[in-house]
């Protein structure tokens, strides 16, 4: 599951990013791979987050509410060439055990000098003809 033209230390990172967004290493993930002033959706309401400490708050009020899950399927080169748009299957985990959505969403990354995220976008997957 090789991202074609993707660089490899942004694919490993978003490897790991992925591992540890459902367990309880968020807290450590979020030091490691997003920028300090990173730009990061809140898809729950609408709006744009910034900074560590804002994706860590939101994320916190995600888990309160229940256990999401996020699969990585796969990552490619975006359309422009520079950042990375990773096909990914939303979950949750709930008492009856990790159910996946039907339909997948592409998470776009775009990475800064240093090699960590500094801005991710939500959009979903064209449907294949």
């Amino acid at each position: 599951m090789a991202g074609e033209g993707v660089p490899a230390a942004q694919e490993a990172l978003l490897r790991r990013m992925y591992e540890a967004f459902s367990t309880d290493e968020r807290d450590t993930f979020v030091l490691l791979c997003l920028a300090p002033d990173v730009d990061w959706p809140n898809v729950l309401d609408g709006v744009r987050l910034h900074g560590r400490e804002a994706v860590r708050a939101y994320w916190a009020r995600q888990f309160a509410a229940g256990h999401p899950l996020v699969r990585l399927e796969g990552v490619r080169l975006h359309e422009d060439g520079e950042g990375v748009a990773a096909t990914v299957r939303p979950g949750v985990r709930d008492a009856s055990g990790d159910q996946w959505a039907e339909e997948t969403v592409e998470h776009v990354y775009r990475f800064g000098g240093d090699g960590l995220v500094t801005r991710m976008d939500v959009r979903e997957r064209p449907r294949e003809p």
